[in-house]
């Protein structure tokens, strides 16, 4: 079996597995057997970490339920190869090549040394700002709801915001709190570390480490982690921005609010399209120009080694610098005086393509077997689907069990991968020493 087979087939038994759970009696409130299209969906939306939901997670789902729930969105938030790989250390068996192959494809790293170190790594961070998280959401949340119940939840948004899920157990989702600071930068701020990889944010410490310590010589930050953080930097700026002035006289959702929540607001509403789908607005009353910057958002996505999901910053960013080189005349792609590779940007204009024709078809399928949604909503709903974002107007619940079947199917191609999941169907790709000649075409 191929690395990539194993991979979308590992994502398939656990949504498999936590259909199972969640279909049972001790997983509703209700204790009546769970629906197999609500199980299936919510399973699935939890192991893509997108956050959709066919009815309300707070009331729907018992304390198990939602349990199974946090458990799905961590092993979907850590990827399917992590996940075992950590079992496996836990049990204390050695590695074969297969399995640091498995790791290095899953893991999207140059080679297989220091797999297993940064496996570790990546645990011990999830758990230091999960934990982190919990603490600082305590305040907020025990207060209003005592300390079992408080504990609860704060645990339950902790591992939904650092794994960028955004299943909320408030009906409202976060609307109540879209005043309070706290909640809104902790949220936030889990979000952003979360989606912004792992390599990132292991760079960042051993920058800091050295710093304290005063070394002479200090990591040089790689290419990575300047388009990473750059980019997501850029976007998240643009974004509170243009969702500031876009929504700033609707009343429905920032028009009513004082100028300090406006901004809250405006900034929690630019940082949970990539890829969070927590919101403190109601995303159906806001203004389709609103509705177009969360789309694009949406599309975008976070970055590679992150929870999150989306076209990737660093995709962006290798796209929109072919664009430049193009119109400087230039023949080479540059980023930050590096050249980027040629088979680098064909892998980028490949996911491209391939994110582009997915949203397509499945807007195409739900128009067919929901042709009364608008066509916004639809295309909404499935950008969120595909990107593992979770945010909606408020139809998933409404939408025909066709429309359901064609959410699941677009959640689950965006969290493997696109190109990964051409791999694991097609095969995983050979290359070859024939070379043909080479012929100018007409583009543009």
């Amino acid at each position: 079996m191929t690395v990539s087979r194993k991979i979308c087939l590992g994502f398939l038994a656990v949504i498999t597995v936590g259909t199972i759970l969640l279909m049972m009696p001790f997983s509703t409130s209700s204790g009546n057997w769970n629906d197999p299209i609500v199980a299936l969906f919510t399973s699935t939306s939890a192991v893509c970490v997108t956050g959709l939901g066919v009815v309300d997670t707070g009331t729907y789902f018992s304390f198990w339920g939602q349990l199974f729930m946090a458990l799905l969105v961590q092993i979907g938030g850590l990827g399917y190869m992590t996940t075992t790989t950590f079992l496996i250390l836990l049990i204390g068996r050695r590695f074969d090549l297969r399995q640091k192959i498995a790791i290095q494809q899953a893991l999207d790293r140059p080679g297989m040394q220091g797999s297993v170190q940064i496996i570790r790594s990546i645990i011990a961070t999830t758990l230091i700002f999960e934990i982190t998280g919990i603490f600082l959401l305590l305040p907020a949340f025990v207060p209003d709801y005592g300390w079992s119940k408080g504990l609860w939840i704060s645990i339950f948004h902790s591992i939904n915001s650092w794994n960028n899920a955004g299943f909320s157990l408030f009906p409202d989702n976060l609307i109540k709190y879209q005043s309070s600071v706290l909640v809104v930068f902790v949220v936030t701020g889990l979000i952003i570390f979360g989606g912004i990889g792992y390599q990132v944010i292991l760079e960042a410490f051993v920058w800091l480490r050295d710093t304290w310590q005063k070394r002479q010589i200090k990591l040089m930050f790689s290419l990575d982690f300047k388009v990473a953080v750059s980019t997501t930097v850029f976007l998240l700026i643009l974004g509170t921005i243009a969702f500031f002035f876009v929504e700033l006289r609707n009343p429905a959702t920032l028009g009513n609010l004082s100028f300090q929540n406006k901004l809250l607001v405006a900034w929690f509403q630019s940082v949970t399209p990539r890829t969070a789908g927590f919101n403190t607005i109601d995303i159906g009353k806001m203004t389709t120009a609103g509705l177009f910057i969360t789309i694009a958002l949406m599309f975008i996505g976070a970055s590679p080694g992150g929870t999150g999901g989306g076209l990737k910053t660093t995709t962006l960013r290798v796209l929109t610098s072919c664009t430049q080189a193009i119109l400087q005349g230039k023949e080479e792609v540059l980023l930050y005086e590096r050249k980027i590779a040629v088979p680098l940007i064909l892998k980028a204009i490949g996911v491209l393509i391939g994110s582009i024709a997915t949203v397509i078809l499945a807007t195409i399928l739900i128009a067919l077997t929901d042709p009364k949604i608008s066509f916004i909503q639809i295309l909404v709903e499935v950008v969120s689907a595909f990107a593992t974002v979770g945010l909606s107007t408020g139809i998933t619940g409404s939408v025909s069990t066709g429309a359901k079947l064609v959410l699941i199917f677009t959640m689950y191609i965006g969290r493997v991968g696109i190109l990964l999941l051409m791999s694991a169907i097609l095969g995983d790709p050979r290359p070859t020493n024939i070379h043909y000649p080479e012929e100018n075409l007409l583009v543009g």
